[in-house]
């Protein structure tokens, strides 16, 4: 009972971290019919963001707490993401939107390796080891093992999906969504920016792949310019 305990406490893990990618793809595919192939590489780099920022931190002010180090490198890995995938947007997408659909899709693959490639002249490629930066002492549950990254993970998933879900559901933002995906031009008419609407969902998107991209690395403890593809691929 212990093992089965332990293996769904790993598929909560995995799963959640997925999910949250996952989301970002589908958001992005349910208002403009984008497949983002960019989305992993968005992940990638939010985690080396954080990777850089804890590192600075510890420079400048040893002695601070991890979990404030990790909470801020964080907030600014979301930042960065969200500008990332606002830039992407307006730069790679935005022009091709009327286009047939092969040339976004080539144009997000291309976008993925340019990302790659960037982050590996930016960082570097080799691998880089994550800071453990919350205590490791696993907790006991019912005879299987979970530890403190783990439980984070699982409290920041729940907390990024209810938020998510009140955006969508409860918010003007939202309801411009959801009619911008189900009709653009008659939403536009309505006072609706498609634009704008469009602009926020990639953003919101970069958000919640920075947000498993820096509890992918503080899981596994690595960090590297590839590091997005295989999580990317499995959400798709």
């Amino acid at each position: 009972m212990d093992i089965l305990l332990q293996q769904i406490i790993n598929g909560l893990v995995l799963g959640s971290m997925y999910a949250l990618v996952a989301l970002g793809y589908t958001m992005v595919y349910g208002i403009i019919n984008l497949i983002n192939f960019a989305h992993g590489e968005v992940l990638m780099i939010g985690a080396l963001t954080s990777w850089t920022i804890i590192g600075l931190m510890k420079d400048a002010m040893p002695g601070t707490p991890g979990f404030v180090i990790l909470i801020i490198a964080l907030l600014i890995a979301c930042v960065v993401a969200g500008a990332l995938n606002y830039v992407i947007e307006k730069l790679a997408y935005r022009r091709l939107r009327n286009s047939p659909k092969l040339a976004p899709l080539i144009t997000a693959i291309g976008m993925s390796i340019l990302l790659q490639t960037l982050a590996m002249i930016v960082w570097k490629p080799n691998y880089k080891s994550y800071p453990t930066l919350l205590p490791s002492t696993p907790f006991e549950v019912g005879g299987a093992l979970i530890t403190p990254t783990q439980i984070l993970i699982l409290g920041m998933t729940a907390v990024s999906l209810a938020v998510l879900s009140w955006l969508v559901n409860a918010t003007k933002l939202g309801r411009a969504m959801r009619a911008t995906a189900e009709n653009p031009r008659v939403a536009g008419l309505m006072g609706v920016k498609p634009d704008m609407v469009i602009s926020a969902t990639f953003i919101i998107g970069a958000v919640l792949a920075a947000i498993a991209g820096v509890m992918w690395a503080s899981n596994y403890g690595t960090v590297q310019h590839t590091m997005g593809f295989l999580p990317g691929l499995k959400a798709f």
